[in-house]
């Protein structure tokens, strides 16, 4: 019985990963790393200090610290959700619908809190969400599933009582770990991968998101 959902953030609620892919680049790029835009895909769904451990392991710098470049990245992602930051399509009906059937929601994101923060003050749905978990507060990011079992406890809820809204593979993998039902919601260029095949329902779009697949699995 599906008792809770629990939705990513980053792809999946609100627009922002061309704000992180824009954000990597231009704070990499100011201290000698050669990013390329598609490059910075593999980097997708993990948390920030996963991010610039992965780039600091191919191109080492010196100079700034790695966590001087962690609060540059976020920086750069907190002031272009302040100005741009839009719901994807499809969102907002998702959270209604949801609150409509009394479903307790939470947001498991492998953001850090400032920038969980911001989303739900720019977009205005901080009052869908009863539980906001950050992978910064676990030893492991996604895809490791700490993440979605720390939401779930603090929602009250056992994780395979949940359904995960995901829109990476490295998020789909934590939620099927952590033992919960997932709705995958492809963000572009990981279409094919074949990690959101794990996933007990995929779908283009959140506009594509009928509540009566949710029924089906209980």
């Amino acid at each position: 019985m599906i008792k809770a959902v629990i939705f990513d953030m980053d792809g999946l609620l609100i627009d922002s990963e061309p704000f992180w892919r824009e954000a990597e680049k231009g704070a990499l790029e100011k201290i000698g790393i050669p990013v390329k835009k598609e490059i910075t895909s593999e980097t997708m769904g993990v948390r920030i200090d996963a991010l610039v451990e992965y780039w600091f392991k191919r191109y080492p710098w010196s100079g700034p610290s790695k966590k001087e470049v962690e609060l540059d990245i976020i920086r750069r992602v907190i002031l272009m959700i302040k100005r741009e930051g839009e719901l994807m399509p499809g969102a907002r009906e998702v959270l209604e619908t949801f609150r409509k059937m009394d479903m307790p929601m939470a947001i498991a994101s492998s953001s850090p809190i400032d920038i969980i923060n911001s989303v739900l003050e720019r977009t205005l749905i901080a009052p869908y969400i009863r539980v906001v978990h950050s992978a910064q507060d676990e030893l492991f990011g996604k895809p490791d599933p700490a993440v979605y079992i720390g939401a779930s406890k603090k929602l009250g809820i056992s994780a395979g009582s949940c359904v995960a809204f995901e829109d990476s593979p490295n998020g789909v993998i934590s939620a099927k770990s952590a033992g919960m039902r997932c709705v995958a919601v492809p963000s572009a260029g990981v279409e094919g991968d074949s990690a959101m095949e794990k996933a007990d329902l995929v779908i283009d779009s959140l506009l594509d998101f009928d509540e009566r697949s949710i029924m089906n699995f209980n």
